[in-house]
């Protein structure tokens, strides 16, 4: 990118993403505090911040920084309470630093949270077809039995 600050969103948001990928790409270069400085430099623009914390963090932790790490991962949990990976890199962090109820502690949260808030799942359309009529033949069955149950009650109870 050029050296102009962007002022549009748009521009502003471009930035954030080439910034992400970048940093990405340096993290992979084991160039820890150029990527550093990219992200942080990409945090005043207050996109994507949730992202650019843990960016941050598999930084940190990569360059051997595990407190910063675990401020970073904990500032994405800020922004964003269900970011499951950032809870599951924060637990690791914590078992690096022996500090080990409170990974499992995070351990456990993540992998609850990972049941309750699952990625977005891009199914085919032939998986969604089979998945509607499969929740049809059990909301059939369930209504079948509970006719059978209300038939068995009337007849007992008249």
């Amino acid at each position: 990118m050029n050296n102009q600050e962007p002022k549009t969103y748009e521009e502003q948001e471009a930035f954030v993403a080439d910034a992400l990928e970048r940093a990405e790409a340096l993290r992979k270069k084991k160039d820890y505090k150029a990527g550093i400085s990219l992200l942080v430099e990409a945090l005043k623009y207050g996109i994507d911040k949730a992202m650019i914390y843990y960016r941050l963090g598999n930084l940190y932790i990569d360059g051997g920084d595990l407190n910063r790490g675990e401020y970073a991962y904990k500032r994405a949990l800020e922004v964003e309470p269900h970011y499951v990976n950032a809870m599951h890199n924060l637990a690791i962090v914590y078992k690096r630093q022996k500090k080990i109820s409170l990974y499992v502690k995070t351990y456990k949260k993540s992998q609850r949270m990972e049941l309750r808030y699952p990625r977005n799942v891009n199914l085919s359309v032939k998986k969604k077809n089979r998945l509607r009529r499969l929740s049809l033949k059990v909301l059939l069955w369930l209504l079948a039995g509970a006719g059978l149950i209300a038939l068995l009650l009337f007849l007992l109870l008249r």
